[in-house]
């Protein structure tokens, strides 16, 4: 069973990885000075539906959260949607990831990038197959490993920050020329990198104490989330060559050479761990989410089946796998961080107007007191949607 530790390492690990790592240049393109306050906005907005899923937690720990919330709330028919949102949000990243991995693992392996993608894919559903508690302590491993990259990286860049705070008696604060729709089209694509928070209320079930543990993880989860990607925008935006980090296919390493001096191969390498990290979560969640439909009566009984030995949902995690591998291999995955955030703000629309339905009429104080946060954090996400359709992206 998992304690709040693991279970924070579990969500900060799925949530901090391939979002940072690979779209910290495309948003400091997008906002320039302003990159910081994206990722704030982006995580206020993660923030008002993290507080819905943590209320809804205590009240429904049970794997397949997501589907479950909707489905006592709005009933079965946008349960499903939700459910299957969640999953195929979570399989197409998977799919986006294993190729941005192919990318950052061919610099020290001279094989065809499909190849690379599809062989981590099999590698890590082994792993996803063999048990929950493996899948997260490796997790857990990684993510020691990405979150000390990032942090080394703000602490090369700290002398940069004491300069930028001397010089602001004389200067001020100077954004600079920033649209509302640069800001807004950055804002989505940092929301991508909050997106795994939810995924921990799908560990409820193999979670000690969940109705207390799980919302303090989600908590400490975006806490710790925010604080590391303003940091880490903080550094972008004062680095010497801001445009070499946002024309980068590996921003990351980039950024980290120019505030340290030092050879970024490293960087690039514990990127591709962060991928590793990202793709191995999301299989966990998606299978997961599967199972817990199934077990709901939202999709057919035999996804429900649970391994004997290793107790994993092994034929959800092998069809997964199975989706995942092909999406890799036969479709060109082009500006899908962004269609992921809409995916996903689709289920927290959802999952915020069942905070209100069910609040209505639960004997639970809490969720009663709080059913109108749910209508305010839904029109949050609606209008982010609506403005990202309007816009189409806001000029990418």
């Amino acid at each position: 069973m998992l304690s709040l530790p693991l279970l924070v390492f579990y969500g900060v690990g799925v949530t901090v990885g391939a979002g940072i790592f690979a779209l910290i240049g495309e948003v400091l393109r997008l906002a320039g000075n302003a990159a910081p306050f994206s990722f704030l906005l982006a995580g206020v907005i993660a923030g008002m539906t993290g507080l819905s899923y943590a209320l809804l937690v205590r009240v429904f720990p049970r794997a397949g959260g997501e589907a479950v919330f909707v489905n006592v709330g709005l009933g079965p028919v946008a349960g499903r949607i939700a459910g299957l949102g969640v999953s195929v949000t979570g399989i197409i990243s998977s799919a986006v990831i294993a190729l941005a991995f192919a990318g950052y693992a061919g610099v020290f392996v001279p094989l065809p990038p499909k190849l690379l993608a599809v062989s981590i894919v099999v590698a890590l559903t082994a792993i996803a197959c063999w048990g929950v508690l493996e899948s997260v302590l490796f997790a857990a491993v990684i993510t020691f490993a990405e979150t000390g990259v990032l942090a080394i990286t703000v602490l090369f860049g700290l002398p940069l920050v004491a300069d930028a705070v001397a010089a602001l008696p004389q200067t001020g604060i100077a954004l600079g020329p920033v649209s509302a729709a640069g800001l807004l089209a950055a804002t989505v694509l940092a929301f991508f990198a909050f997106i795994g928070f939810e995924d921990i209320e799908n560990m409820a079930e193999e979670t000690r104490n969940p109705r207390r543990t799980a919302p303090r993880a989600i908590a400490w989860t975006l806490g710790i989330t925010v604080l590391i990607y303003v940091a880490v925008s903080v550094v972008s935006v004062l680095a010497p060559d801001r445009a070499a980090i946002a024309g980068s296919s590996a921003p990351m390493s980039v950024l980290f050479t120019q505030v340290s001096g030092l050879d970024g191969r490293a960087v690039a390498a514990v990127s591709a761990l962060a991928m590793v990290n990202g793709i191995l979560i999301q299989m966990v969640m998606a299978a997961r989410v599967f199972y817990g439909m199934s077990n709901e009566g939202l999709l057919p009984r035999w996804l429900g089946a649970v391994h004997p030995a290793r107790r994993t949902p092994v034929r959800a995690t092998l069809l997964v796998a199975a989706a995942i591998v092909v999406l890799t291999v036969f479709f060109p995955l082009v500006r899908l961080a962004e269609m992921t955030s809409m995916v996903t703000l689709t289920v927290f629309a959802l999952v915020n107007l069942s905070l209100f339905a069910i609040g209505r009429k639960s004997g639970d104080a809490v969720l009663r007191r709080f059913r109108w946060w749910g209508i305010a954090a839904a029109a949050i996400c609606v209008l982010l949607i609506a403005w990202h359709a309007i816009m189409g992206g806001g000029g990418h």
